[in-house]
């Protein structure tokens, strides 16, 4: 979303630069704004003609899921002529980006959707009955140009027209509530859908649930079997985290030495390649000169060539960023460390297992001392009091056995603390975590476990969610305590409310540096810069401020994505559901409320320091006026913006600048044709809900920009249409299944409170010509409006909220349910051929479920593939999945064939399917890598 940071950048800049020069602090001029819907136009004209003649030749940039997606999920060509290609995307179906790239980008299409056709009306009627009630004669001082039709023109003595946008607000408010209502249920519909259909319901994501926060007592495999077994369908399988401590830095070593060698064995075919080149050249130079045949000692050349000398083989440094420290051979290297994190991990997995296999046969009743202290036992009965009569020579020894008694109980009570933190002998060299991952026979009933409560004591397994896939694990945030979890939440937010009150800080200094000549006016120790060369103060002015505020910009939600990390939360697509709302409140706050405020305070200044008596007065007509400067950001949105999307001229760019430098090996040059880009939801849904709450928020107040706004969105809807049938990917791992849409939506109930409590102090501060209240009347009204939004809020939270994740008990009859045997379920944490063999299956016990090799479909080998990753399930990677394979191209010389066999005989896995190295050296490749890992 490079290109809202950028626009929010200049947004800001804006502000400030207009707001530190009292004499220029007024709302953008209609010629301001006519310039900039020129300037945008010409700037979307222009870039729109440049994609329409590049879109044919760049598939790989503009239409790359026509032939790099998965190939069930590929679309064809958007059209075969260049120019036609708006109305294709009119015309295509948006209901198909469901299958191509899931529901989150489904919804956020939809949204951009809904929020058009729920503008049209607001449009049509404002401008018909708005734009004459504050124009036709009426005029108040200082409004001209656009001002003209904003609420402060209305005339003193002409305030009963007040009346119409009191009507208005009622209709377009409860028109609003309708389809967001409408839009609700449909999601619920789609969602639930999306649950129970067939290929999507049988997967292991859809039918595992994580609980964090487990108590000891249930931290083995069979306790947690007895706990939630009693579900419909029982548990298939239970994976319980471990502190794996030093194994998973090894995970990452040997996955560094494997890219380190396919980086190495490239270079060493490509330096054999250009040596055969520059032998056949000099050797053809000789022939010529001899007059004699060079093909008679081709075979020599070759055969040399292969040899390559040990000065010109690939080496690195293992120092700081290969830039110290010993030089070795980088593939002799990379091939010992591969062998030493494999022997590695072989011991280190296999004490896992035996840690597995120590765990506990029968749940120890630690827990059922709790119930005590009950007043009541098991059969209702009143329980005898443990208390003894008082005797005063008795008080002595209590007190002596009370000391003895506390001494024993923090001994014991530190052994515990410490057995906690270590790990008891029993535990083994890798202690359980207190979270597991189950998964179950039936997909309700892995629904049914998010809902209940697991555990009698607070917060213990009350954390547990649903749709989790083992690429969306934060596996670091998997063993916190509950309540140093609700500890670090009040921290984070109370971070990001500081990080949201003093971002102005920056914001502000950069402002100030926009302004410089201002400033060496202002501050005659800084007169000095405005004396360097006119080039040096335009870049200080013109160029910096925006550069710094871009970074600022990209800065900030790489902080708010930490602060959400730091709370514990165990999914990135928590992540991003947390960032969506943090960032959605920062740029409420800094792109809207703190604009709107500073340019109607600026705008108004000189009168309130001459007449302080007149800040209501002052206040209600300048306010309006700020609405100007939103027109002109809703154009540069939905011109620049959208045809920038569209253009995609920094992608391009990048592209081949990658592809040129970073294209070495096959692994990388895969990775740059057919890696498929992707958005991040945390940011890209608050860009489009800050628009919504623009739109409401000056929605009555200056009615022109709902026509903006609706055109606005209706090519935003087009431009994210396009993108998601033929350009981005995102994984189907991290798809949440819509669930930023009920977020987004929770937006426009901000932006209806907004336009609301704007309108309501207009009306209360509206003066009449005799300086009387004039709307009282429509501000009560507006309070009652207030009340009616927020009983409907709760009332649509209240109903929708229940349901939004987990799938209610009235659909289990179209949920999966799986065959079941009945066994208890050894769930090893670590995956090997042995312990997955050796578990029961439905097919073992039933030969003719086995599919014949003639029954083998063609593509047996990626559903074998597929099973294998069913197979490690959601054990850690670094505890259960093999050695990435070393990924080398095929090569004319056979020099590959060579190095592949040195590595095989080292235990290495490594391939050079699909990957080729021509004459030339260039690497290029025709297929997928031989494993996804």
């Amino acid at each position: 979303m490079y290109v809202v940071a950028q626009n929010a950048a200049s947004t800001v800049l804006t502000v400030f630069a207009r707001s530190t020069d009292p004499t220029t602090a007024k709302s953008a001029s209609t010629a301001t704004f006519v310039t900039a819907l020129v300037f945008n136009a010409a700037v979307f004209g222009i870039e729109l003609a440049v994609f329409t003649l590049l879109r044919p030749y760049f598939k790989s940039i503009y239409e790359p899921r026509t032939y790099a997606a998965p190939p069930e999920k590929r679309i064809k060509t958007l059209t075969r002529n260049r120019f036609l290609w708006p109305i294709a995307v009119w015309r295509a179906d948006y209901r198909a980006i469901i299958s191509a790239n899931g529901l989150d980008a489904y919804f956020f299409v939809r949204f951009l959707r809904v929020m058009c056709y729920t503008l049209v009306p607001i449009w049509i009627i404002s401008w018909i009955v708005l734009l004459p009630l504050t124009s036709v004669n009426t005029r108040s001082p200082g409004f001209a140009g656009l001002d003209r039709f904003t609420f402060g023109n209305v005339e003193a003595s002409k305030q009963a027209r007040y009346a119409g946008h009191l009507i208005l607000v009622y209709f377009f408010t409860f028109w609003i509530l309708h389809n967001i209502r409408k839009e609700m249920r449909h999601f619920l519909i789609t969602r639930q859908q999306h649950l129970i259909e067939r290929s999507h319901s049988k997967s292991v994501q859809a039918n595992t649930i994580l609980i964090t926060g487990i108590p000891r007592k249930y931290l083995t495999q069979d306790a947690l079997f007895r706990l939630f077994n009693e579900l419909p369908g029982g548990v298939k399988k239970i994976w319980i985290n471990r502190d794996l401590k030093e194994i998973p830095d090894i995970y990452d070593r040997r996955l560094a030495a494997c890219s380190k060698l396919e980086a190495g064995e490239t270079k060493l075919l490509r330096t054999a390649v250009k040596l055969r080149l520059k032998a056949l050249k000099e050797h053809n130079k000789a022939a010529k000169k001899s007059n004699a045949s060079s093909t008679e000692s081709t075979s020599p050349i070759a055969q040399a060539e292969i040899e390559v000398p040990e000065s010109e083989r690939p080496t690195h440094k293992l120092g700081f960023l290969g830039l110290f420290g010993e030089k070795v051979d980088t593939i002799n290297w990379a091939r010992k460390e591969i062998e030493e994190c494999n022997r590695l991990l072989d011991e280190k997995r296999a004490k896992i297992r035996q840690d597995d296999e120590r765990g506990s046969p029968e749940p120890t009743g630690l827990d059922d001392a709790v119930l005590d202290d009950a007043a009541l036992d098991a059969e209702g009965n009143h329980r005898p009091s443990k208390e003894a009569k008082f005797r005063p020579q008795d008080v002595g020894q209590q007190a002596v056995g009370a000391v003895k008694g506390t001494v024993s109980d923090m001994a014991k009570g530190a052994e515990a603390i410490k057995e906690r933190v270590v790990g008891s002998s029993a535990e083994g060299e890798y202690p359980p975590m207190n979270s597991a991952f189950i998964t179950f026979n039936k997909q309700i009933s892995a629904h049914l476990a998010v809902q209940v409560l697991a555990h009698h004591e607070p917060y213990r397994m009350s954390n547990r969610y649903i749709e989790v896939s083992p690429d969306d694990v934060i596996w670091s945030n998997l063993n916190m305590n509950p309540y140093e979890q609700k500890v670090r939440i009040a921290i984070s937010w109370a971070a990001t409310a500081a990080l949201i009150i003093f971002w102005a800080i920056p914001v502000a200094f950069v402002g100030v540096v926009s302004n410089i000549h201002t400033v060496c006016a202002t501050a005659k120790f800084l007169a000095w810069i405005c004396k360097l060369p006119a080039p040096v103060v335009g870049i200080i002015s013109g160029i910096l401020p925006p550069v710094l505020l871009a970074v600022l910009m990209m800065l900030l939600p790489i902080v708010l994505r930490l602060l959400a990390r730091f709370e514990g939360i165990p999914k990135y697509t928590g992540l991003e559901l947390s960032l969506m709302n943090r960032f959605f409140i920062f740029q409420v706050v800094h792109s809207f409320l703190i604009v709107t405020l500073s340019s109607g305070i600026v705008a108004s200044l000189h009168e309130l320091l001459n007449n302080p008596t007149s800040v209501t007065m002052t206040l209600a007509q300048q306010l309006p006026q700020a609405s100007t400067f939103f027109l002109t950001y809703i154009i540069l949105q939905g011109l620049s913006g959208v045809a920038g999307g569209f253009l995609r001229i920094v992608p391009l760019v990048i592209y081949y600048v990658k592809l040129f430098l970073l294209g070495s090996t096959p692994r990388s040059v895969y990775g740059i044709k057919y890696g498929l880009g992707n958005v991040a939801w945390g940011t890209t849904f608050p860009g489009m809900t800050l628009l919504v709450v623009i739109t409401l928020g000056y929605s009555i107040i200056s009615p022109i920009i709902n026509g903006l706004a609706c055109a606005t969105f209706f090519m935003f809807y087009m431009l994210y249409k396009y993108l998601f049938l033929y350009v981005y990917q995102q994984p189907s791992t991290t798809d949440t299944g819509g669930l930023f849409y009920p977020k987004a939506l929770q937006h426009i109930f901000v932006g209806l409170y907004v336009q609301q409590v704007c309108l309501c102090v207009l009306f209360f501060l509206a003066k009449d010509e005799n300086l009387k209240a004039s709307a009282v009347p429509e501000g009560a009204l507006m309070v009652v409006l207030i009340i009616l939004t927020a009983g409907i809020h709760i009332i649509i939270n209240n109903s929708y909220g229940p349901l939004l994740t987990a799938l209610p008990l009235s659909l289990q009859h179209r949920t999966y349910s799986a065959p079941t045997i009945e066994a208890r379920p050894h769930s090893p944490t670590t995956t090997d051929p042995e312990s997955r063999s050796a578990q029961p299956s439905i097919e073992a016990e039933n030969p003719a479920l086995l599919p014949s090799s003639q029954d083998k479909p063609a593509d047996a080998d990626k559903l074998e593939k597929e099973e294998d990753e069913e197979g490690y399930g959601f054990a850690h990677p670094a505890a259960s999945r093999p050695q990435r394979t070393v990924w080398i191209p095929k090569d004319s010389l056979g020099l590959g064939a060579k190095e592949k066999l040195e590595c095989r005989e080292r235990g290495i896995k490594v391939s050079d399917a699909n990957a080729v190295m021509d004459e030339s050296g260039k690497v290029d490749v025709s297929g997928y890598p031989p494993d996804l890992i």
